[in-house]
């Protein structure tokens, strides 16, 4: 019944996606009450601090929150402990562009674990009451630590508790750090918290590991560290079919976001959600050297799904990586290897 009331939205669909991998590893909240509060009470979703209105007792925290991690979560399970005994709302300030993207235009090496939209969906699912998505401007960025306290946190929020996590800096040139917060916390009658950093098997959690352990295809590791599963959402594409040809078809997506991190090149067991429906499969990274490829391709091999996806938005949950690429001389043995991965793929994805 719950994935009737999801409906075939993008947005619904993806956090369908995100609510059951969040749901697996025990993130927090029940599946069915994430769902139902999203459906029945969204968080309250601002574009810019223009259109929020000052709360009367605002529990705050700031940051990109890039991947939403365990990190993250733990501030924002902090954030709503305090709230319940304060009697407060949370809110969560978040911004974009990313800085960088921003300040450094030329800088193309940036990569993002999370878009966007994938960023909201996460943090709506923690049961916050407000998110701000400020946009991130030069002139922004110009607003010293001093005035971003006192002028937004304090004036326009409402600040009554900021929760922060461990060596947090904002503010222009990253200026502001606890310290400022500690000295300026009794001049604007705020409390002030910070969360110390998340360890995980003996590894400190940040976004800066988990886009390291992607980049090297180690998905186990930035699963564990994000608490749910690295997700690739794009649109299918026309391919060149040469899947179809040996037995795999496959489809070949685009991904709209330019900053998404894409992991590292090769085969990994997945995930693949369409519209409300969650299929097993494998998925592909690379430039198809067995074809002499000249641009990186992503295309999933979907497990007994036969059907027209043109046009259409599907999810991926990344779970485990197979193997490297590697360069085959014909297509015949590209059929051998891969009905190999689809086995491993099936086993992996049946203990899951």
């Amino acid at each position: 019944m719950l994935l009737n009331l999801v409906g075939k939205s993008t947005h619904n669909r993806l956090f369908l996606q995100l609510c059951l991998s969040l749901s697996e590893r025990g993130w927090h909240y029940n599946f069915q009450v994430v769902l139902l509060h999203q459906i029945l009470r969204a968080v309250k979703v601002y574009q810019s601090l223009d259109e929020f209105s000052r709360l009367s007792k605002a529990i705050v925290t700031i940051g990109t929150f890039d991947g939403v991690h365990v990190g993250h979560q733990r501030i924002l399970s902090r954030l709503k402990e305090i709230s319940m005994k304060e009697q407060g709302e949370t809110v969560v300030l978040t911004f974009f562009p990313h800085p960088r993207m921003v300040l450094q235009p030329d800088d193309i090496q940036l990569q993002l674990i999370t878009t966007m939209q994938e960023r909201e969906l996460l943090l709506g699912s923690a049961g916050i009451d407000h998110l701000i998505i400020q946009p991130f401007s030069k002139d922004f960025s110009r607003i010293t630590a001093a005035e971003f306290i006192r002028d937004l946190l304090v004036k326009k929020i409402g600040l009554h508790t900021l929760v922060i996590g461990y060596d947090h800096h904002f503010g222009r040139n990253r200026e502001g750090s606890f310290r400022e917060l500690e000295e300026l916390a009794p001049i604007y009658g705020y409390t002030l918290e910070e969360i110390p950093g998340q360890v995980v098997n003996e590894v400190a959690v940040s976004s800066t590991k988990i886009r390291h352990a992607l980049e090297q295809g180690d998905v186990h590791t930035a699963n564990l560290l994000l608490g749910h599963d690295f997700t690739i959402t794009g649109t299918v594409i026309e391919g060149d079919k040469i899947g179809r040809t040996i037995g795999f078809p496959t489809a070949n997506l685009a991904v709209a976001e330019r900053y998404k991190l894409i992991p590292r090149d090769g085969i990994y067991a997945t995930m693949v959600q369409i519209e409300s429906r969650f299929y097993k499969g494998m998925l592909y990274i690379g430039h198809r050297p067995v074809v002499n490829g000249t641009k990186r391709n992503i295309e999933v091999n979907i497990f007994d799904f036969d059907g027209d996806l043109y046009g259409q938005s599907i999810s991926l949950q990344l779970k485990a990586y197979l193997r490297e690429d590697k360069k085959i001389s014909t297509l015949e043995e590209l059929k051998v290897l891969l009905e190999s991965d689809k086995q491993n793929a099936t086993k992996i994805l049946s203990c899951r």
